[in-house]
């Protein structure tokens, strides 16, 4: 089965960008998902109730792909592979990327954070309250 979302775009407190940074994560990323991202990650948030459920059955799904900490008392966490889907106003071609799902008490449930080999608010030219749709990967 396909799952597709639709996100709504909002930005964070940019904390992610020091996870990315770290060259552990950067190689660990590289050899799971075939690319190596942006360090930073793209924020959304479900956009309908239809999203949400999708959302709440693919954080339980146990194919997600996992990235195991390693040092500096970072977190471990799952990777769901997806691509990015064209809008409207976006790029033409669709996107390899992943969500990073920390595997943290009380991270917030609809939260999700997505990475890419480039920088999607600039390569999408979208910004936060923009809409952005994926489909996960099996």
């Amino acid at each position: 089965m396909t799952a597709r979302m639709t996100g709504v775009i909002f930005s964070d407190l940019g904390l992610a960008s020091s996870f990315m940074g770290l060259d552990w994560v950067q190689q660990s990323l590289e050899r799971s998902l075939g690319f190596r991202p942006f360090p930073a990650t793209l924020n959304v948030r479900p956009r309908a109730a239809a999203d949400e459920q999708t959302w709440r059955r693919v954080q339980t799904d146990p194919g997600g792909k996992p990235l195991a900490a390693a040092e500096g008392g970072y977190c471990s966490a799952k990777l769901f592979p997806i691509v990015i889907l064209p809008g409207e106003s976006s790029a033409a071609e669709k996107i390899a990327a992943a969500i990073l799902l920390p595997e943290v008490k009380d991270y917030p449930n609809d939260k999700i954070e997505i990475v890419a080999p480039v920088r999607l608010k600039d390569h999408l030219g979208v910004r936060d309250g923009d809409l952005l749709a994926w489909e996960f990967l099996n």
